[in-house]
């Protein structure tokens, strides 16, 4: 059952990149379309993965998966950034925040190479119908790299909603951090891949939403 899941949110994920195309007025924050494109090909090689079958072919495309996963994830951080300007929020106008997002986001990107990329070791693995490759060697508890693009994520949701009174993107943490913290048993292992979708749909949203502000009040 699992590989049609896998499939419906790799459309999903289209749909999101479509409205977010036909939506969105800025391009700053466009950076989430990068990381909409690599969970479309993760979620893709999920719900194919049967059908290439176990072999050198599916662990170089599995393999693909971290590498975009790993690049790609911590540019959230930089999308935080995009989207407190985006909002006329005074403070994120300042040098040395813009600084800040960067240099975490560096941070996330170099944790990630030396936690997960650097000695990336795969082996098969097929769990509810879905044959794939995964990490031979997975770490305990959340991923730092994860903790750190979170953290930008929660800051920025928290200001929006303080000061402009928009709370699709808390919300949105919220659902994926307890939802990844909380296991769930309901004979699928795509239950984190759904938070991840709803955690995509809020920024989206988010992102088209400042990307139409048209005032430049700053708070």
């Amino acid at each position: 059952m699992d590989p049609y899941i896998f499939g419906l949110f790799a459309i999903a994920y289209l749909a999101v990149f479509i409205w977010g195309i036909v939506k969105n007025k800025k391009t700053a924050s466009a950076v989430l379309f990068l990381v909409v494109l690599a969970l479309i090909y993760d979620n893709g090689i999920l719900a194919l993965g049967h059908v290439i079958g176990e072999g050198e072919l599916l662990e170089t495309l599995s393999a693909a998966r971290f590498w975009l996963h790993g690049v790609f994830t911590p540019t959230l951080i930089l999308f935080s950034y995009f989207v407190l300007r985006e909002a006329n929020i005074g403070f994120a106008k300042k040098t040395w925040v813009g600084a800040a997002f960067i240099v975490l986001m560096f941070a996330a990107w170099v944790i990630e190479f030396m936690v997960e990329l650097k000695d990336l070791t795969l082996g098969v693995q097929e769990s509810y119908g879905v044959a794939s490759y995964s990490s031979v060697e997975a770490i305990s508890g959340p991923p730092p790299m994860i903790l750190i693009v979170v953290l930008a994520l929660l800051v920025t949701a928290i200001f929006l909603a303080w000061k402009r009174k928009w709370w699709w993107m808390l919300v949105g943490v919220i659902i994926m951090t307890i939802g990844s913290a909380v296991t769930i048993d309901v004979g699928s292992d795509a239950i984190t891949n759904l938070f991840e979708l709803i955690l995509i749909v809020t920024l989206m949203h988010t992102a088209i939403r400042f990307s139409n502000v048209t005032d430049r009040k700053m708070w």
